[in-house]
């Protein structure tokens, strides 16, 4: 994912929280075990055994098969590798983006300055874009197609929460049968001669919160009852806020960062336990 450790407020009462808006289970029974209680400040989960979430509970279960939609991050999450520093290293520019990017995921700069520098250093044209898409076909994480495709079995909406580029995700969303409408995610602006003009500073993603606020907005401008996030960044981990994701699934196939392998209400390596889950919903 292309993100960094931006802070975020999020009442200490947060599992409470889901409990006051639970969802009528499908199967009969309450749903059965309590959620466990993870506060994220400043996107540092609280110290907690790192097994303590890689099964799910009941309720984490009985939130994901009710949920009629489901957002994805995308770099090391839906694809195997983090979109800008591939494009960097395909500009020559990879060992300098790829430090620029430690240190952004280290929380030491904000997301908008983080993003901005990285793209100053690289200085994308629009044919080299092109170029670098005609290459480099999207990688996409095992596991994740046969997902989708259950999600969308069992009535599940899926859209894609990014901070990388539209330009570079839309080959993916093509790949995945995503509609372009269900892409939040950074756009770079170009100049006529096609030569890097800047990026889009509306779209959500573009700032630090960017993901929490898409969600929000999917949630709510359609109107959907219920809605999980699947990523495996601190910036993912930020959406289960109030209004925004009611479950957060963190995954960790590509990068485990400790934050998400703490805070996440269920951590994976795969997507094999995921599928199951959703394939019960029936």
């Amino acid at each position: 994912m292309f993100a960094v450790c931006a802070p975020v407020a999020v009442s200490p009462t947060l599992a409470g929280a889901h409990r006051a808006r639970r969802i009528a289970p499908r199967h009969g029974g309450d749903g059965g075990g309590a959620r466990r209680n993870r506060t994220v400040v400043n996107v540092v989960a609280p110290n907690m055994p790192t097994t303590s979430n890689r099964d799910p509970s009941a309720e984490v279960i009985e939130l994901i098969q009710n949920a009629d939609a489901v957002a994805f991050d995308v770099d090391s999450t839906v694809c195997i590798d983090e979109g800008i520093d591939e494009l960097a290293a395909f500009l020559g520019k990879g060992d300098e983006v790829a430090a620029m990017t430690n240190k952004a995921m280290s929380g030491g700069i904000s997301f908008r300055d983080a993003l901005e520098m990285r793209l100053q250093v690289m200085q994308p044209t629009r044919q080299t874009v092109e170029q670098y898409l005609a290459l480099s076909p999207p990688k996409i994480s095992p596991g994740i197609q046969k997902l989708f495709t259950a999600l969308r079995a069992n009535g599940k909406t899926v859209y894609l929460v990014s901070g990388g580029f539209r330009q570079m995700i839309n080959p993916v969303a093509v790949a995945l049968g995503v509609p372009e409408a269900n892409i939040f995610a950074n756009t770079l602006l170009f100049s006529e001669d096609g030569s890097y003009r800047g990026f889009d500073p509306e779209e959500f993603t573009s700032k630090a919160g960017g993901k929490a606020e898409a969600v929000k907005h999917v949630k709510s401008t359609f109107g959907h009852v219920a809605m999980a996030m699947v990523g495996d960044g601190a910036t993912d981990l930020e959406s289960r806020a109030p209004g925004g994701a009611d479950v957060f699934v963190g995954y960790g196939g590509v990068q485990v960062r400790k934050a998400v392998e703490d805070g996440a209400d269920w951590f994976v390596t795969d997507f094999d336990k995921f599928i199951e889950v959703v394939e019960g919903s029936n």
